[in-house]
């Protein structure tokens, strides 16, 4: 399996601005375009970069150069190294390892990799069942497609491998498309796993990224042991991950809120896959307007989630996703039976928990609603934190006096 011609894996010698240097050095995995000095060839993406120090000239992190990102170079070793299958096979070991005390009978899905974070950039491989997706949001790794899977397949000895592309990089490979069977064979591409004792499907050919968000793992088996004879309501539900954990542990009722009717029923069908006593409701439309249409019914709830998208991709966003961020808050707190629990939660990465709990604060001012923060969590341990630019998973339960 070979990249396009404009995918290329030549090796070129780099050097950097001394600033940039430094952060390499101390073990950030970027380099801007702007921080690049030197470069002793003409290069195309998926080109290995060589970084040598200003000052002695010698080695010190090898990297992938990615012409069409702002990030040019992303690293991938400190030490000298050989891009061949020993390299693939030990990232991907490494990684494996470091998630063993997920993986149980109750339990098999997993996030394998986790881009930067497992010295693997822009590389994204979740596991659901015997099942990999494996996805890519840059072309450096074209022409290592095949080391990849290789890897994976030595290391989980998996029954097929999905091949996943972010918009921007299918351009790049006119040979294989987004949803590619690369390895094995796939009977269905809806794949049932098992996440915590409960049963759950994903589309993994045409599902939202891979498929399902696996980095809430422990938070919704939180809902379910908190759900038991609870009214539950759901936010942004998709396709029930919240809303099943909570039938399942004992909920007495549960409504799912989604913008996407197919999301809901998928989540109705992951629903009917478990034995659950309770009755399951689901609402499709703008979560503003179905929660604000529910406090106009004067409705209440005994638990609440509420996990949006990310409303800032970019830092010109942020306050506007804090405006967002407190208008849900707002509509919570009105939907929150007395003794209930309101949890809120954000994947903005350039949101940070202090803005947030700053805004949840100022919700409970304007409302003159007493709430105690009791818990807050972020990611499982399949979700490893190297860089700060990847802790964007923040959630807070409030418990209402």
């Amino acid at each position: 399996m070979k990249g396009e011609n404009q995918i290329q894996s030549k090796t070129v010698a780099v050097k950097l601005s001394e600033k940039a240097e430094k952060l390499v050095k101390k073990g950030h995995p970027w380099v801007f375009s702007d921080s690049i000095q030197k470069i002793n060839a003409e290069v195309k993406t998926g080109a290995i970069c060589v970084l040598f120090s200003n000052r002695d000239n010698k080695f010190y992190a090898l990297g992938l150069y990615d012409k069409n990102s702002p990030i040019r170079i992303k690293i991938i070793s400190r030490v000298s190294t050989k891009l061949d299958q020993a390299f693939f096979n030990s990232r991907i070991v490494t990684a494996y390892d470091l998630r063993q005390p997920l993986i149980s009978e109750s339990t098999n899905s997993f996030r394998l990799v986790y881009g930067e974070n497992d010295y693997l950039p822009g590389v994204i491989v979740d596991v659901y069942h015997q099942v990999a997706v494996l996805k890519l949001y840059s072309a450096i790794w074209l022409p290592f497609i095949e080391n990849i899977t290789t890897a994976i397949n030595e290391t989980l000895n998996t029954k097929a491998i999905v091949l996943r592309f972010s918009r921007n990089i299918q351009k790049e490979c006119a040979h294989l498309t987004d949803g590619s069977i690369i390895t094995g064979l796939l009977d269905d591409e809806n794949v049932r796993f098992l996440e915590n004792n409960v049963h759950f499907t994903t589309n993994v050919i045409k599902g939202h990224k891979t498929g399902f968000f696996l980095d809430h793992r422990p938070n919704r088996k939180r809902i379910g042991e908190l759900a038991k004879n609870k009214k539950v309501l759901d936010v942004f539900s998709y396709v029930g991950g919240f809303s099943v954990h909570a039938l399942v542990g004992g909920a007495k009722e549960v409504t799912s809120v989604d913008i996407s009717q197919q999301a809901l029923d998928v989540a109705k069908e992951n629903a009917k896959i478990n034995t659950f006593s309770g009755k399951h409701h689901t609402l499709a439309g703008d979560a503003f307007e179905v929660l604000g249409d529910l406090v106009r019914q004067k409705q209440t709830f005994d638990l609440i989630i509420i996990d949006p998208p990310s409303f800032a991709k970019s830092t010109a966003e942020v306050k506007t996703a804090l405006k967002k961020y407190y208008d849900l808050a707002l509509l919570g707190i009105q939907l929150t039976a007395k003794k209930g629990i309101l949890v809120l939660a954000s994947c903005s990465s350039r949101v940070s928990k202090d803005e947030l709990t700053e805004i949840h604060q100022q919700a409970f001012a304007a409302t003159k609603t007493t709430f105690e923060l009791t818990d807050m969590t972020t990611h499982d341990i399949d979700h490893p934190i190297v860089i700060k630019e990847a802790e964007y998973l923040k959630c807070m339960y409030y418990q209402r006096d």
